[in-house]
C-alpha cells in the first residue's frame, strides 16, 4: 500500500520544494544561476571571511538548507532525497562564498557525502581555493565510543553548524574556525528513537517495518538499523534510556552546562516532544547540570518518520559564546 503525500511528481519533489523555499525566503537565500541545487546566502561572500558550506540529502528539512543565512552557513549543496549532492553544486557553492580566506565543508559522516565533498575539494584546489572538512559524528548509537570517526552525523549537526557559523561570522582565522567546528562536534551527543517508518516521494512505500507496538532505539535518519528493538515504552522511559547512554559518554559533573535539542523526526508532534523535554530537564536538574538553552521542534527530520532524538551539547565559555551569537537564516533565527 502506498503512503499519502502532498506532491505532484516524486521525481520532481526536491526541485519543486526548492522553488517554494526561494519564494518564501528571498531575503535570506538565492539559487545560483545555472546551478539550482546550490543555495547561497544573500549576504555572501564577505571578503576575508571563511566561507561555510554545508549540505546533504533532502528530506531532513530544515537541515541543511534552512540553516543558510547571516551568522550561520553561507551556502548549502542540495542532494536528492536521502542522497548526497554530486560534486558540481558543492563546487559552485564554494566558489560563490569564497572570500579569499578558505572554505570550510561541514556535513554528516556518510560515505556518499564524503566521496562527493572530497572530490569537490580536490577540484577546488586546482582553482587555488583551500578547502577543509569537518565531519559531524554525534550519533552515539552508530558506533562505539572508541570508533567515533565511524559515527553518523544526525541532529547534532544543528550545534556544530551553529558554532562554526558563528566563528566564521566573527571573522576568525581558518585555523580557529576549523578548531571550533571540531570542538563543537566533540561536545555533541545524540540518540534517537523511531516509532514508524517514512516513505520516499518516488516510491511512497515504507522504508522499514516496525510492529504496531514496537519501537527501535538508535535508528538512523535514513532508516539505518538501531541498537535495540522492543515494545513501545513511555516517554519518560525513552528519555531515561537516551540520557543514560549520553551520560555514559559525557561523564558529566555537577555544575556542567549544556544546550538541549529535542528534535522531531518528522511526524512526532510538539506535545510529545515537550513531554520528552520535561523528563530531560528533570534528569539534568537531578544531575546538577545547568541548561543554558533548549530547542524543541523540527530541526533534523526524516520526511514523515515518527520518532524523536535528543541531543546534549556540552558547553564551555567559548562554545556558549558561539551558541549565543546572532544568526538570521531562512528557517532558524537566534540572538
Amino acid at each position: 500500500m502506498q503512503t499519502k503525500k502532498l506532491i505532484n511528481d516524486g521525481a520532481k519533489a526536491v526541485d519543486e520544494m526548492l522553488l517554494g523555499v526561494l519564494a518564501a525566503h528571498p531575503r535570506h537565500v538565492r539559487a545560483l544561476e545555472g546551478s539550482p541545487r546550490s543555495i547561497v546566502a544573500r549576504h555572501a561572500p564577505r571578503p576575508g571571511k571563511v566561507g561555510l558550506v554545508v549540505g546533504g540529502g533532502s528530506g531532513h528539512e530544515p537541515t541543511f538548507l534552512g540553516f543558510v543565512g547571516k551568522g550561520l552557513a553561507d551556502a548549502c549543496a542540495v542532494g536528492n532525497v536521502f542522497a548526497s549532492p554530486p560534486p558540481d553544486p558543492i563546487i559552485e557553492c564554494a566558489k560563490a562564498v569564497n572570500g579569499g580566506a578558505g572554505v570550510l565543508f561541514t556535513y554528516g559522516n556518510y560515505a556518499g557525502d564524503v566521496m562527493n565533498f572530497d572530490m569537490a575539494a580536490e577540484m577546488l584546489a586546482m582553482d587555488d581555493i583551500e578547502v577543509r572538512t569537518v565531519l559531524t559524528t554525534d550519533d552515539i548509537a552508530s558506533a562505539p565510543a572508541d570508533q567515533r570517526h565511524k559515527r553518523r552525523g544526525v541532529a547534532g549537526n544543528f550545534f556544530v553548524f551553529k558554532a562554526t557559523g558563528a566563528a566564521c561570522d566573527r571573522m576568525l582565522s581558518f585555523d580557529e574556525c576549523e578548531r571550533i567546528a571540531r570542538k563543537a562536534n566533540d561536545h555533541t551527543f545524540t540518540m534517537g528513537v523511531a516509532l514508524a517508518p517514512c516513505s520516499l516521494p518516488q516510491t511512497r512505500r515504507p522504508n522499514f517495518e516496525l510492529g504496531e507496538d514496537e519501537m527501535e532505539m538508535g535508528m538512523g535518519i535514513h532508516g539505518e538499523p538501531g541498537v535495540t528493538r522492543g515494545p513501545l515504552k513511555s516517554a519518560d522511559a525513552v528519555a531515561d534510556e537516551i540520557i543514560d547512554r549520553i551520560f555514559g559518554e559525557m561523564v558529566p559533573s555537577r555544575g556542567d552546562r549544556v544546550a538541549v535539542l529535542v528534535n522531531s523526526l518528522g511526524s512526532t508532534p510538539l506535545m510529545e516532544l515537550y513531554i520528552l523535554n520535561s523528563r530531560v530537564a528533570q534528569r539534568l536538574a537531578d544531575a546538577g547540570i545547568q541548561t543554558h538553552a533548549t530547542w524543541v521542534g523540527n530541526y533534523c527530520t526524516s520526511l514523515e518518520m515518527a520518532g524523536a532524538s535528543i541531543t546534549l551539547h556540552r558547553l564551555d565559555g567559548e562554545l556558549q559564546d558561539m551558541l549565543d551569537h546572532p544568526c538570521d537564516c531562512a528557517m532558524f533565527r537566534a540572538g
